[in-house]
């Protein structure tokens, strides 16, 4: 349960803030969730888990997450690293550990798609276990991808997806493998003044063993433009569609507070 709940987090949503300098709070709300923003940001973000499968234990992952773009040549990147701090159960008696957790960090590519409106990344990630406990991290160390889309042509509604893999290539040989598997679809819906409503659920699929945890929720949101920051603060509870396994979350309350810093 342990391995499965911190490398899923490697693999969230940026939630960035994307809007020009000129836009108003309306205008800005509409861009407010470009995972491939070109800002840097600064994000707090927090999983309470009410309660885990197969048992009535609760657990809290809470993220710290720095976005930054950059260039390469002529080609443009954004690289993301996140770091969770982690609040889980322990066996035998399910003592609570928390911690640090495994750093994660991907770089995305940015791609031309010939409309503004319309993003797409991709690029490669890397988990490294940095984990302060052992029960709060892999151990290992995983590689992978990550690929991003975000479809802005609607000022009411914008969509799009992330998508993760990542497998373990070195660390401790007597931890489990991973190779882990997060699909993360989201849509926002904006109700005008910069509050939106939103669902951004993420489905993680452990390709080791076969457990799954498949997710739905909605919330609300909104955003705030003061000066060069634009706020973006978020309430989601999810629920558990289907699910297979030890560990995975029946209920959850995604919350967020991000900042991105305009030019």
């Amino acid at each position: 349960m342990l391995k499965k709940i911190n490398v899923i987090g490697g693999g969230l949503l940026l939630a960035l803030t994307a809007p020009a300098t000129a836009q108003d709070a309306s205008s800005a709300a509409a861009q407010a969730n470009n995972p491939l923003a070109n800002m840097t940001a600064f994000n707090i973000q927090d999983y309470y888990i009410g309660e885990l499968t197969e048992s009535d234990d609760s657990a809290n992952q809470a993220w710290l997450r720095f976005a930054k773009p950059f260039s390469v040549g002529d080609s443009k990147w954004l690289m993301r690293a996140s770091l969770p701090i982690n609040t889980f159960p322990t066996p035998p008696r399910g003592e609570k550990e928390t911690g640090v957790g495994d750093l994660n960090m991907f770089a995305a590519y940015l791609i031309d798609t010939g409309n503004p409106a319309v993003s797409f990344g991709i690029g490669p990630q890397i988990t490294a276990p940095t984990a302060g406990k052992d029960e709060l991290g892999s151990e290992k160390w995983s590689a992978g991808f990550a690929n991003v889309l975000f479809n802005a042509n609607s000022p009411k509604l914008q969509y799009g997806y992330l998508l993760t893999w990542q497998e373990s290539f070195a660390g401790d040989d007597a931890r489990d493998d991973v190779n882990m598997a997060a699909f993360q679809p989201f849509a926002m819906y904006q109700l005008g003044g910069g509050k939106y409503l939103r669902s951004a659920p993420i489905w993680v699929f452990d390709l080791e063993d076969g457990d799954y945890s498949m997710p739905l929720g909605i919330g609300i949101g909104q955003v705030i433009k003061k000066d060069k920051t634009v706020y973006n603060v978020f309430v989601e509870p999810q629920f558990s569609v289907a699910d297979e396994g030890p560990g995975q979350p029946e209920w959850q309350i995604y919350l967020g507070f991000n900042m991105q810093f305009l030019d």
